[in-house]
């Protein structure tokens, strides 16, 4: 996938996406954090624009877009980059992993890998910042906050590959 970005001086910043067939997705991200998203349907065709976004908007778009609501695709991992080098991470915890039966505690992922555990997922509920003494069970999902290298760190320590 080819994204040309461009200076828009006094206005903000143009990215353009090259979606296939031709396309392009056109996106207008204004200082003030309005985001416009134009469609031209070929190199030679004027854009139409397609809908103007606030930048609260817009996030919660792109939110979705990126599948933190809602994995089309059954996945044991999925990524959301927060900032340049910090990422957030959905990791399943499969029967068979050796922390299933630790305590966030006792599992001490933090010191042996570098990660925090913000959530666990579970029975369709959400665990916002797990107490020391929940139990991680098999069929969670543990979100967690950290760089690439701890995650994949992370990633070992959950499939007993450390």
């Amino acid at each position: 996938m080819d994204v040309t970005e461009s200076d828009l001086p006094g206005v903000g910043k143009k990215h353009e996406v090259d979606i296939g067939g031709g396309q392009q997705l056109v996106i207008v991200t204004h200082n003030t954090g309005t985001r416009e998203l134009y469609l031209k349907a070929s190199d030679d065709a004027d854009s139409e624009k397609l809908v103007e976004l606030s930048d609260r908007m817009a996030r919660m778009v792109g939110t979705i877009l990126e599948g933190a609501y809602f994995q089309p695709v059954q996945s044991d991992h999925v990524e959301t980059m927060l900032a340049e080098g910090t990422l957030l991470e959905w990791f399943a915890v499969d029967p068979d992993s050796p922390l299933v039966g630790e305590t966030v505690a006792s599992a001490d992922v933090g010191q042996r890998t570098g990660v925090t555990v913000v959530a666990i997922q579970r029975d369709g509920e959400v665990i916002p910042g797990p107490m020391p003494e929940r139990t991680i069970e098999a069929g969670d999902t543990l979100v967690v906050v950290g760089n690439r290298e701890s995650c994949d760190d992370f990633e070992r320590l959950l499939t007993g590959d450390e």
